[in-house]
């Protein structure tokens, strides 16, 4: 296999450390979950209802505040984000032990509103740290990091809850929190690139960046997430149904490795795909996945091929979501693919888990599989016709432009405005186009199927351009 790519971008300047601090730091937030789930139901002696409630209080606030807190950290820049998110999240896990199931309820929407960024500033860095044709790699390592990250999290709540209590587990998730958040704020990674201004952006209205492009994109990471939750639920109900869900670990933990060494090669393969294929393929993989039921080997064997796409997809919609946010608006950009992640999981579980009730567990990977697949084929009707609307608009003036599926395509786009293109390679504005199914250089095609070719159409300087072009951890 191919690993010159991996090793171009691990040379690059402040790449590794920022791999490197992002796995340790997202260890203990993939455990807050279980954690608090623990908490309401022997400390506080509820039910799983009511720890579901805290859990989905939780997931609403970071679902608004990922991409408030993205746009503060475009605005006023990363430090004095870290510090107010590191101080809120001390003062919760300090007190949550101590509060009472009503109190605790608004708390966890509130501590959820401010939580740690971590995940949508690695990300955001990536791009800042990483040219863009360079990026489908360090993307694939920032997946596989958190793939590394879940494995290990969620495993150390369970084993400190038992050994010990859920009390004191919360406090040493809120210390593994707070010390994520001091490594960042010394490591301060940069959320703009060497080429782009140091200083503040202009502001750039939603409407020129936010494009049926973008929310393509984010469609896409919501419809993955979804798939992953609802497969998450649908494992632990298809070896209870079995008898078998002592093997629930090893069932998991294969799935996450076949995640990663889908990761590892997709980011090894000088070709790239495109986010919208990666997900249909990933709904389309995970249907069957329930036939193999009768045992927990052939569990582990059905999901392999599913298991192999998810690290890639979400991978592939980070990668498209850098390029086509301008820089000024980066954060908040990403912050709004860090909520279509969130909602995309906390509807996928209980989706499944309705679905399992009134049902079979086969029911679950079904019923989950076919939403991705619908999500994909909505978005790939949008793309058409956006692509018929650009062709009939009077949309052209000169520069090269790629046109792709809600995806993208590698290359310079010549634009000025919110979609001007600051480095070599690197496509910031609305116009860029980008996502894995990309071929690189200028006027790359790489649409939903897969099908390369070359094409050139002209495009107007300016915002104007941006909407007219038509195209990523758990």
């Amino acid at each position: 296999m191919n690993l010159k790519p991996y090793r171009e971008a691990l040379a690059l300047p402040g790449l590794r450390s920022l791999l490197l601090v992002s796995v340790l730091a997202r260890i203990p937030l993939t455990a807050t979950g279980v954690t608090l789930t623990f908490h309401v139901l022997l400390d506080l002696d509820r039910g799983y209802a009511a720890a579901g409630l805290v859990g989905a209080a939780s997931t609403v606030g970071a679902a608004f505040g990922s991409p408030l807190l993205g746009r503060l950290v475009d605005r006023r820049g990363l430090r004095p984000v870290l510090v107010l998110t590191t101080i809120a999240e001390g003062v919760f896990w300090g007190v949550a032990p101590a509060l009472s199931y009503l109190v605790l309820l608004p708390a966890a929407f509130l501590a959820g509103l401010v939580a740690l960024p971590v995940f949508s500033v690695v990300r955001q860095s990536v791009a800042a740290l990483v040219p863009a044709e360079r990026r489908r790699p360090a993307y694939a390592l920032d997946s596989m990091s958190v793939e590394l990250s879940f494995m290990v999290g969620p495993a150390l709540a369970v084993a400190l809850v038992t050994a010990i209590s859920p009390r004191v587990t919360m406090w040493a998730v809120g210390a593994g929190i707070v010390s994520s958040g001091i490594c960042f704020w010394l490591l301060n990674p940069p959320t703009r690139g060497t080429d782009e201004p140091a200083g503040p952006y202009r502001k750039v209205p939603r409407r020129e960046w936010l494009t049926p492009r973008l929310l393509a994109v984010l469609a896409v990471s919501l419809a993955a997430t979804l798939v992953l939750g609802g497969t998450d639920v649908a494992v632990v109900a298809m070896l209870r149904a079995g008898g078998e869900v002592g093997w629930t670990g090893a069932v998991l933990t294969v799935w996450a490795v076949a995640s990663l060494v889908g990761g590892f090669a997709y980011g090894a393969v000088s070709r790239t795909f495109s986010p919208l294929l990666l997900m249909a393929a990933l709904s389309l993989a995970t249907i069957p996945v329930g036939l193999g039921g009768a045992h927990w080997w052939l569990l582990c064997l059905a999901l392999l091929p599913a298991g192999a796409l998810c690290a890639p997809t979400i991978a592939s919609t980070s990668d498209a979501v850098s390029r086509l946010a301008p820089a000024g608006v980066r954060g908040e950009a990403m912050g709004l693919h860090g909520s279509a992640v969130t909602v995309g999981i906390a509807v996928g579980a209980p989706l499944a888990g309705a679905v399992i009730d009134a049902r079979t567990p086969l029911w679950g990977f079904a019923v989950t599989g076919a939403i991705g697949l619908l999500v994909a084929l909505v978005v790939l009707l949008v793309e058409l016709r956006e692509r018929r609307a650009a062709a009939d608009g009077p949309v052209a003036a000169d520069g090269p432009v790629a046109a792709d599926g809600p995806v993208a395509a590698d290359g310079p786009v010549a634009a000025d405005g919110p979609v001007a293109a600051d480095r070599p390679g690197a496509v910031d504005g609305p116009g860029a186009v980008d996502g894995p199914g990309a071929v690189d250089g200028p006027g790359a095609v790489d649409g939903p199927g897969a099908v390369d070719g070359r094409e050139e159409a002209p495009v107007p300087a300016g915002p104007a351009a941006g909407p007219v072009v038509t195209a990523s951890t758990r």
